[in-house]
């Protein structure tokens, strides 16, 4: 059986696919060869080289609804140039590979593996974390037969009821087996004070980074802090932190520019509270590890789907804080967390979270997907 995975080059949709694939290397009686065909990105590049999956790399494009020169001329470049010519490149590989099944994660990076795939006749299966699909989901939904969601089919727009199957968001177990001894070790952690992570997702939050420095010497006095700045944004959070927090502090202040799949587990295991963005992968992890959190939502999203997942995760479970950007004052941010600690039980909140995810949505993905394969 052949697999060719697909999407874009963000955490977001790379993770979902991987821990699908492992559950399907897991579940499968019979040999699975994958190949990771997409636009070419570095992080993705990396994660896939280390599960041993087969990789290729064809050209993508978008559609900017910003205005400006700029994104006029860049949106002509990718209707005129790099789309069609990343259809032509997926189409000769997929021809050549000859795939059971395309399994998309969706993003624009899907798009010319997804169209070429459907010219072909090769069956396409889909997943949406968001409530609100971007715009080549929405697109590409009219090619596929079946979707899964990770929202309540009835709180996603856009797809077509019959075609959506409820199935969560798909997170790697991996994520699952942190312990606090661990993360003691690994992290440097004191455990004299409550534990807050702040994550930005796979690239990070140049935002919340910002809220950090702002906010930082006033925390520590009554929290430990973990930190996952991105890469980019990493030495300067460094230079402004080191600076800023007194000596006797500086033992619970814990930075990084990213966190390893080890590292992960045992800082969200080791956290009380969660800071985060709103993207469906953070938000399913947080919910799988049981923790409240508070979710700050990119304004920047397509079709503000970042504020409508925080929304709707907020609604079902009362388990999170949603603090819109423009909302976003330091002296608000840490009364939010403080009234957390002293109003609210936390264990109660993080059961709340539990109850909302789906863990094992990857398996039930593999099985599915699976029982297709050898339909």
């Amino acid at each position: 059986m052949k697999i060719i995975l697909t999407g874009g080059g963000t955490g977001g949709h790379t993770f979902p696919l991987i821990a699908v694939l492992r559950e399907i290397k897991k579940n499968s009686l019979d040999a699975v060869d994958f190949l990771y065909l997409g636009p070419k990105d570095k992080f993705t590049y990396e994660a896939f080289k280390k599960e041993k999956v087969e990789i290729n790399f064809c050209l993508a494009g978008k559609i900017r609804n910003y205005g400006g020169i700029k994104s006029f001329f860049e949106n002509l470049k990718d209707l005129l140039f790099n789309i069609p010519i990343g259809i032509i490149q997926a189409f000769i590989q997929i021809y050549f590979y000859a795939p059971d099944v395309i399994f998309s994660k969706g993003g624009f990076g899907s798009f010319p593996i997804v169209f070429a795939g459907m010219l072909l006749g090769v069956p396409i299966i889909m997943h949406e974390s968001d409530v609100i699909p971007g715009k080549a989901n929405r697109i590409l939904s009219s090619f596929a037969f079946k979707i899964y969601v990770a929202f309540d089919p009835k709180e996603v727009t856009y797809f077509p009821l019959k075609k959506m199957v409820h199935s969560g968001n798909p997170i790697r177990k991996t994520i699952l087996n942190g312990s606090r001894n661990r993360a003691q070790e690994i992290l440097n952690l004191n455990f004299k004070k409550p534990t807050v992570l702040f994550i930005g997702g796979s690239q990070g939050s140049t935002r919340i980074n910002e809220l950090v420095i702002q906010t930082i010497p006033e925390i520590l006095k009554y929290f430990e802090v973990i930190h996952q700045t991105g890469y980019e944004d990493f030495k300067n959070v460094k230079k402004y932190t080191d600076a800023l927090i007194p000596d006797e502090l500086k033992s619970d202040y814990h930075a990084y520019s990213f966190f390893s799949e080890e590292e992960i587990q045992n800082a969200y295991i080791a956290s009380d509270v969660i800071i985060a963005r709103a993207g469906s992968g953070t938000i399913f992890e947080i919910s799988a590890i049981g923790r409240p959190s508070i979710l700050i939502p990119l304004p920047e999203s397509a079709q503000g789907h970042q504020l409508k997942n925080a929304l709707t995760y907020a609604k079902l479970t009362e388990s999170t804080i949603v603090i819109e950007e423009k909302n976003l004052t330091p002296n608000f941010f840490l009364a939010e967390l403080k009234n957390i600690f002293q109003f609210k039980d936390i264990a109660e909140l993080g059961k709340k979270a539990r109850e909302f995810g789906i863990p094992n949505s990857a398996e039930f993905i593999a099985k599915d997907i699976i029982k297709f394969l050898e339909s």
